[in-house]
């Protein structure tokens, strides 16, 4: 082709590539045409979504949990506000170097601060809970955006670790975790508030786009707690630890005319204000959750039993030689009698007696005055992980273990359910429900576990063992009559008795003529060869009753003269196995 053919092939051409690239731009401006009216015509929430994303932020407004108090308005668990940081990552934009010195402002180290940083999560996380107020006011210099402030609230408790294991603490979430802080969480906590806003891109709010829901304060509780004989069962506890080189113990102290539990204390202990060395043994509340076979604490049941039934009175002789053989089990009195009766086989806790008159009953009868008495259920206080203990059906008891049950083997209690049983000998035969919970008398209704008679029998031969000849000379308080009963048992270890290893108790109540109050004292696995409960936990509980009484101002209902303190009796160390 030559070139005039050539020149005129591509005047004729040129007409078709400008329509063909006249079609190409208008079919790409109508593709874009059409997304724009799409987007801004018929789905704007699309970009309005994203615009939010960007500029629109739904806060939580934290809600102030409730105070915890006494019932005397000492407060036990408070709030206190607190700066917290938090990251977006979608926002976060941050340099080596700040990084840097962001892990010395929170004095972390940067590996540790890289690993926060480098999550990758929808929303926000945390990076540190809570930020002092200094490191708060240097990150806010800082003005990294993507990085912010949040104000919540922790949990700060005065009394530490005195109160810790009755109220308990809560997590970084401000959510109970234990003791009432759990129980009663909903009531504490309160209801977060909302509020939304505009902010640019650096996290500065520029507006409120709704109105501000306001976060509710939450419920204040006032507990039945008393701090000052908290404290008293607290240091002497800790005391009898120490001194007989003790694996732990508990104290209970209630009040026999409400119910209300006045003081509750733990050895080990924890302080709840320090949440960085949290280990599950000294949390655990071991007066409510932990059991123990009560060991000769149990007779005082065995003996209303019969009473109730009309098959001995508290003068009625009972033979009970050195030993007694039920099947193959050969029952044994370390200090034996030939003759005792009734009051004296409390006083003295003989076991040949108490199983003598626990085989009078049926396996049936047994058993309905233990349950009655809230055996084998729990004690009903609402606080968190209580036990219910161990009380077999009397359909499966052969006789060895019905003989064993009249001297406290074969079940388990624990100690706020033992200390609540006795509530029936010291109120008359009625048992008030417990409670964590400051109340009015007038609000309680009592269940009859024993008649009065039998209550007050039972009484007198308790207040015998605190007197000459008795196993709890050492729980005396000058001045004022003192009923109780003492418990030594040996540990169950690996389906075994222990022969060295015990659990030494007390429960007793006070004054005696008209009790006001309950205190249960439990030892666990005492050295130095000293174990009985009497010698033991009696006098925690002389100590711990004697301030209390002179706390509540309770009169006197015995000579001075008539008492005495026997803190400093040395008792004659014998062989376990007498019920002491």
């Amino acid at each position: 082709m030559n070139y005039h053919s050539r020149k005129l092939l591509k005047l004729n051409l040129a007409p078709w590539r400008m329509a063909a690239l006249g079609s190409l731009l208008l079919a790409g401006f109508t593709v874009v045409a059409g997304r724009a009216l799409y987007l801004q015509g018929l789905n704007t929430d699309y970009l309005q979504g994203k615009g939010d994303a960007v500029a629109n932020r739904n806060l939580t407004l934290p809600a102030q949990r409730g105070q915890v108090a006494d019932r005397h308005g000492q407060l036990l668990a408070i709030s206190t506000p607190v700066e917290s940081l938090w990251a977006r990552p979608t926002e976060l934009r941050i340099s080596s170097a700040q990084r840097a010195h962001l892990a010395r402002v929170l004095d972390v180290s940067p590996l540790e601060l890289e690993k926060k940083l480098a999550r990758r999560t929808r929303g926000e996380f945390s990076v540190q809970r809570p930020v002092t107020p200094e490191q708060a006011a240097k990150v806010t210099a800082m003005g990294v955006p993507g990085l912010h402030l949040r104000r919540e609230f922790r949990r700060y408790y005065p009394a530490g670790e005195v109160a810790a294991h009755v109220v308990g603490f809560t997590n970084v979430d401000d959510l109970g975790q234990e003791g009432v802080e759990r129980a009663y969480q909903d009531w504490l906590a309160g209801r977060d508030g909302r509020r939304q806003v505009q902010r640019d891109r650096r996290g500065n709010t520029i507006r409120d786009l709704v109105p501000i829901k306001t976060a509710q304060v939450g419920g204040n509780l006032a507990l039945s707690l008393d701090l000052n004989i908290q404290y008293l069962a607290h240091r002497e506890l800790a005391a009898a630890i120490a001194t007989h080189k003790a694996k732990g113990g508990s104290v209970v102290v209630l009040d026999a005319k409400t119910g209300e539990i006045l003081a509750l204390a733990n050895q080990p202990i924890f302080n709840p204000n320090n949440r960085r060395d949290y280990q599950p043994g000294p949390m655990r509340n071991r007066a409510v959750i932990d059991t123990f076979e009560p060991g000769s604490t149990i007779k005082p049941f065995v003996a209303a039993a019969v009473l109730e039934r009309g098959l001995f009175h508290p003068e009625s002789v009972i033979e009970t030689p050195e030993t007694f053989r039920v099947g193959t089990k050969l029952v044994r009195d370390v200090h034996p009698h030939p003759l005792m009766t009734v009051s004296e086989i409390i006083q003295k806790s003989s076991n040949v007696g108490a199983v003598k008159m626990a085989m009078s009953l049926t396996p049936q009868q047994f058993w309905e005055v233990l349950h009655r008495s809230g055996f084998g259920e729990k004690p009903g206080s609402g606080f968190p992980g209580e036990t219910a203990g161990r009380l077999r059906n009397a359909g499966t008891w052969k006789p060895v273990e019905h003989a064993t049950m009249a001297y406290g083997y074969g079940l388990s209690v624990s100690l706020l359910q033992l200390s609540r049983a006795y509530m029936a000998f010291a109120n008359d035969g009625e048992v008030m429900p417990l409670s964590f919970l400051r109340r009015e008398p007038q609000e309680i209704v009592g269940e009859r576990v024993f008649s009065p008679r039998v209550a007050r029998e039972v009484r007198a031969m308790m207040e015998t063992v605190t007197q000459e000849g008795g196993t709890g000379l050492r729980t005396r308080v000058p001045g004022y009559r003192v009923a109780g009963k003492t418990g030594t048992a040996h540990k169950l270890v690996d389906g075994r008795y222990a022969p060295d290893r015990y659990l030494s108790s007390f429960i007793g109540m006070a004054p005696a003529s008209n009790p006001r109050l309950i205190i249960g004292v439990v030892i666990d696995e005492p050295s130095g060869g000293v174990y009985y409960g009497g010698s033991v936990a009696g006098p925690v509980f002389a100590q711990v009753m004697a301030a209390s009484l002179r706390q509540l101002a309770l009169p006197p209902d015995a000579p001075e003269t008539a008492t005495r303190m026997t803190q400093n009796t040395k008792l004659p160390v014998t062989r376990a196995g007498g019920g002491a």
